[in-house]
């Protein structure tokens, strides 16, 4: 399939924009709470997707949670624990880039995580995602997929764009090896925690640009009629001319001429 070219993909964005910003109204009017966790191969694209899901909705309401490396306290912990307190309230959508299937993924072919851990984690992770579906979370779990010959070129792109390189760590650069080793992981993973009440969707990624569209479309289809009509808002006209800005203390700084 030919790759999407810029406009058409902005002309094909906007629309599913606007029915997000219908399922954030139907999402604070209702007092609903929505996670959606995005998991994948290093460069398939996460970040993006979660770009272009949060763009036009609130930050006080539609929150992203990228999680660091745990603590040493953290690491003592029952290992779901501190993605607890990043849980949505009401009204909320949490977007997690990167999840507790961390132990399932990079914990466990980079060694982080003893092949107990990783075991102990497939057998308790449905029975956490039950309890949050039972509490009335609305859980969606998508894995972005993309070949390693697109891996590879999207790495030499971060590599070479000073904009993109804070991407590129040394764990990185190990995985590019471990191909192989996350499939694997990764169909282990699907076949313990690919269930019912949460199950996992899958989104071709080679194609960013359509991938977004596909799981953005994916994700509205899969919740109920989300139309809810905007606030009303008195937008009255002023009652005289508009005022034009005034300093006394400090001045603006020149603008930039181009």
């Amino acid at each position: 399939m030919q790759a999407l070219k810029r406009k058409a993909y902005a002309q094909a964005l906007r629309p599913l924009q606007e029915e997000l910003a219908a399922l954030a109204r139907w999402v604070r009017h209702g007092g609903r709470r929505i996670v959606v966790v995005f998991e994948g191969r290093d460069t398939a694209g996460k970040g993006g997707a979660i770009d272009a899901i949060r763009a036009h909705l609130n930050p006080r309401q539609c929150r992203v949670v990228a999680l660091p490396k745990p603590t040493e306290r953290e690491a003592s912990q029952w290992y779901f624990q501190r993605y607890v307190p990043h849980l949505p309230a009401a009204g909320e959508i949490v977007l997690l880039d990167r999840s507790w299937y961390n132990r399932a993924g990079v914990e466990q072919v980079m060694g982080f995580a003893s092949e107990a851990q990783v075991q102990a984690f497939l057998q308790q992770a449905p029975a956490f995602e039950k309890l949050l579906v039972d509490d009335g979370i609305v859980l969606f779990k998508y894995w972005l997929c993309c070949d390693q010959a697109q891996q590879e070129q999207r790495f030499a792109e971060r590599l070479a764009d000073p904009l993109k390189r804070w991407k590129l760590s040394p764990v990185d650069l190990k995985a590019r090896e471990k191909y192989a080793d996350y499939t694997r992981a990764r169909e282990a993973m699907l076949a313990a925690t690919h269930t019912a009440y949460a199950p996992w969707t899958l989104v071709d990624f080679n194609d960013q640009k359509r991938g977004r569209l596909t799981l953005i479309r994916n994700l509205l289809d899969r919740l109920p009629d989300t139309r809810v009509p905007p606030d009303a808002v008195a937008f009255t006209p002023l009652p005289e001319a508009p005022l034009r800005e005034r300093y006394g203390v400090l001045q603006p700084i020149p603008l930039i001429g181009v």
